[in-house]
């Protein structure tokens, strides 16, 4: 899968240092799959939650973290559209966050 945005990852991660890692094994594990629908994103990432949009939701550091991603399966892509706390996840609208 190719990721867009990623540089919103490593902003985030500058404030949040703890988050590094979980969002960089994040990066690596989906950058190399291959999803070709929500059961392929499942097989991988048991936590992962569903929402409009064909978007995304994914724990990182022991769900201390949020991160809602858009899929593009058929392109092979994942666009970043929030990456956050759970307490400022809680204030967004996962189906239609922007960057």
């Amino acid at each position: 899968m190719k990721i867009i945005a990623r540089r919103m990852l490593r902003e985030f991660w500058i404030r949040h240092p703890d988050a590094k890692g979980p969002l960089a094994a994040w990066f690596h594990a989906v950058r190399q799959a291959k999803w070709t629908g929500p059961a392929d994103i499942r097989d991988q990432f048991r936590s992962a939650d569903f929402v409009g949009d064909n978007r995304v939701i994914f724990g990182i550091g022991g769900n201390e973290y949020r991160l809602v991603v858009h899929v593009y399966d058929p392109h092979q892509i994942v666009r970043t559209k929030f990456v956050g706390t759970h307490r400022q996840y809680d204030r967004i609208d996962p189906e239609t966050v922007e960057p």
